[in-house]
């Protein structure tokens, strides 16, 4: 069996758990371009000869770019913030603060793994301001991914990074590249607010234009996309017109997770192939 590789980075709706099932549904082709790249499960467990991986937060790609670069420079400096006196939430509040006021690039990349493995459950939240306001996660002790930073850093020897809207990934594509796209997820309910990653909100709105690029993207550019969505209403009727699967996600069976909304996913994959075939 392959080993799989997890991402450095806690993530929400990160695809670690999927990959192996999401990895069935993408096309082969020489480049993966990933508008929404996340964590970077996806990339991290797939084989293409080059990568394009895109976000609009700006703190995830200078972290990527770092880590590309320098691995090692960046492991010594955020490595002694993993001690058991930074691990407190006096400290924590600190350095959330001293991220907010920071500019430097190198010190914000540092910060940033430390709050999101210091975090409450490693989300990734921003205020209005663009200030971070996770709050402290109490963990007993945070783990320090070394590993994993150094196999991201040699697989992104592959990689472009880029700090752009998904539009823009899109307009980047070229012949011979496959898109996957893993947005914020649809709400499961109307009153369902979006979890913002950075800067504004990705609106019911964009993921009916999302759809729309996709659908352009594979019929008049021969580029195929593959999305991953809850499996709802909402999205089956938003991709109308793909190839659509479903993939079962684990039910917690616990008292504690049954709380939490399990719902499956669904892969919509837009290809030139499977237009021909189903056009009238």
């Amino acid at each position: 069996m392959i080993k799989k590789h997890r991402a450095f980075l806690k993530w929400a709706g990160g695809k670690f758990k999927l990959v192996d099932e999401l990895s069935k549904h993408l096309p082969e082709g020489q480049r993966l371009v990933e508008p929404f790249v996340g964590a970077g499960s996806v990339f991290l467990n797939t084989d293409y000869e080059e990568y394009l991986l895109c976000d609009i937060n700006q703190d995830l790609i200078n972290l990527y770019q770092i880590v590309q670069q320098k691995p090692q420079a960046y492991i010594n400096a955020v490595k002694a913030l993993f001690v058991p006196e930074m691990n407190q939430k006096e400290a924590y509040y600190k350095i959330r603060e001293q991220f907010n006021l920071s500019r430097d690039p190198f010190e914000r990349s540092v910060f940033f793994l430390y709050l999101n493995r210091h975090g409450f459950n490693g989300l990734c939240r921003y205020n209005r301001n663009g200030g971070f306001n996770v709050p402290f996660g109490s963990y007993k002790k945070p783990y320090f991914p070394e590993q994993e930073i150094l196999h991201f850093s040699q697989k992104a020897q592959k990689a472009t990074f880029k700090c752009i809207s998904y539009e823009a990934a899109f307009d980047l594509a070229v012949d011979g590249d496959v898109i996957y796209c893993d947005p914020p997820y649809a709400p499961l309910s109307t009153t369902a607010s979006f979890t913002t990653y950075a800067g504004p909100g990705f609106s019911l709105d964009d993921q009916a234009l999302l759809a729309r690029y996709s659908r352009q993207s594979a019929h008049k550019r021969n580029i195929p996309v593959l999305i991953s969505n809850h499996d709802i209403p909402l999205t089956r009727e938003l991709y109308r017109g793909a190839k659509l699967a479903t993939i079962a996600v684990q039910r917690n069976i616990s008292q504690k997770g049954s709380s939490r909304n399990k719902v499956d996913e669904i892969m919509a994959l837009y290809d030139h192939h499977y237009f021909d075939e189903n056009d009238n």
